[in-house]
């Protein structure tokens, strides 16, 4: 016979004491830095000005960097590379992530058409490549840039397997995936993270199940663009932004690009904007960024000034 404290301790034990869910880890930083204009698309920095770029993020708390071999046409992962060696940076203070799979069109190549390439040989000599040009021996990420309609998810998987037990990289993930696309792939993979275009003015991930899905397969989401064309365009609705944004200044003692950032963050899919600035002051502001919490009704206001109408 089973006495009452024993039933206690047992359900104590077995259910209340066990987690409802486990959460992961947190492995890249609240911030990520994008290079995708640091070289030849974008600031074409030298070196020593990369180097510096490396310092001041390391100095706000934003250590992983994005990257991707196509960037600058295939050009700014070796330029980073030779920076990061001149950096003196510890390699295990920094995460770096790159994606592979787009073929572009470039003088490197001899591409007649810009496609996808997600076999096994490509997939793993694109790392090889990757890791040559950043000079370091692994990837922190590695994320599939885009879908590809023939892409085969078994395949992939042998490709993710060699890379990861040859030490190569220690995570993989997906970019700009459709949850569908996701769990084909999962079929086969573990899938870590899904790097989206996401901000107020492209909030569409909200909306479609794509972030429900992540939460609800405890995969972390990073964002692209995540200031949307809230600064690059004039209309209606970004004014109506501005107009709003405007009135919440003061009381968070804020700039407007904090307020967009501060609300991604609030999220609870635990959002990682991608940063693609290369200035310094914006970059700091940023960060700063990760310590407004917009209050409920002000977060709701932003989307509804973003929206033009009021929530369903």
């Amino acid at each position: 016979m089973i006495h009452s404290s024993s039933l206690f301790d047992y359900f104590y034990t077995r259910i209340a004491k066990k987690p409802l869910q486990t959460e992961k880890k947190v492995k890249y930083s609240r911030l990520i830095a994008g290079t995708m204009t640091w070289g030849l698309w974008g600031k074409q920095l030298q070196k020593h000005e990369m180097i510096d770029l490396i310092y001041h993020c390391l100095e706000q708390n934003i250590t992983t960097f994005d990257h991707a071999d196509i960037y600058g046409g295939y050009t700014t992962e070796s330029d980073f590379g030779k920076a990061f060696v001149e950096s003196n940076v510890q390699r295990d203070n920094i995460q770096l992530i790159s994606k592979c799979g787009i073929q572009y069109l470039s003088d490197t190549r001899t591409n007649t058409v810009k496609h996808y390439d997600y076999s096994k040989s490509y997939i793993i000599w694109s790392v090889e490549e990757s890791l040559k040009h950043l000079k370091t021996q692994y990837l922190d990420l590695l994320l599939l840039h885009r879908p590809s309609p023939l892409m085969q998810p078994n395949e992939i998987a042998e490709a993710i397997s060699e890379l990861k037990t040859r030490g190569l990289i220690r995570d993989f993930g997906v970019s700009n995936f459709t949850p569908s696309q996701v769990n084909l792939l999962s079929k086969s993979v573990d899938i870590s993270v899904n790097q989206i275009e996401f901000s107020l003015t492209q909030h569409t991930a909200m909306h479609n199940g794509l972030l429900d899905h992540m939460m609800t397969n405890m995969i972390t989401p990073m964002a692209w663009s995540p200031l949307g064309c809230v600064f690059r365009e004039d209309t209606e609705q970004t004014r109506r932004i501005h107009s709003q944004l405007g009135e919440l200044l003061d009381k968070y003692n804020a700039t407007e690009d904090q307020l967009l950032l501060a609300w991604i963050l609030k999220h609870p899919s635990q959002i990682h904007p991608v940063i693609g600035t290369t200035n310094k002051q914006r970059i700091s502001n940023a960060m700063d960024a990760t310590d407004i919490h917009l209050e409920l009704e002000d977060w709701f206001k932003i989307l509804v000034a973003c929206q033009g109408h009021k929530v369903p």
